[in-house]
């Protein structure tokens, strides 16, 4: 059995790499998720953020350390923003399937504005999900295929909010 989460924090493709090795992460999909038009495309995404959706294993990680990981890899205190990428494209939100899911994200958020480890409040928005869009072929393992292409992703040398 597997579960899945969408988390969307600046360009997909920074996400994509750093989340692909987290022990427990079996796949991601590089996509678009929280618009207004179906079958988004990169040069057509209207109100999409680009989003990066995740099949773990419940057995070997959790929703909670996923959070956890995904708070110190991106800054959720930027509106709108990561690094060079500006517009609510490239938004920090997670896009919940269900009330659980929404709950863990809540609490999480909590922590992270607890913590003061950021020095701004997390802007993130809890969003339900109604679709996942996979990006185009091209945007799939990006860094993969192109090892010195751009990300502004990284983890920060901050404690876990689930101390």
């Amino acid at each position: 059995m597997t579960e899945t989460i969408v988390l969307a924090g600046g360009c997909f493709w920074g996400m994509e790499e750093l989340f692909r090795k987290l022990p427990g992460v079996l796949d991601t999909e590089a996509g678009y998720a929280g618009g207004k038009n179906e079958y988004p495309t990169y040069q057509n995404h209207p109100g999409h953020a680009e989003s990066l959706q995740i099949i773990y294993d419940p057995t070997k990680t959790d929703l909670n350390h996923l959070l956890d990981f995904f708070f110190r890899m991106h800054d959720p205190t930027h509106l709108n923003r990561q690094g060079n990428d500006i517009g609510p494209s490239y938004r920090s939100a997670i896009f919940y399937a269900n009330e659980d899911q929404r709950k863990a994200a809540e609490d999480m958020i909590k922590r992270v504005d607890a913590s003061k480890a950021w020095r701004a409040p997390v802007v993130t928005t809890l969003e339900p999900l109604t679709k996942f869009w996979p990006a185009e072929d091209y945007h799939q393992d990006y860094l993969q295929k192109n090892p010195r292409g751009y990300t502004c992703h990284f983890l920060r040398p901050m404690p876990s909010f689930l101390d």
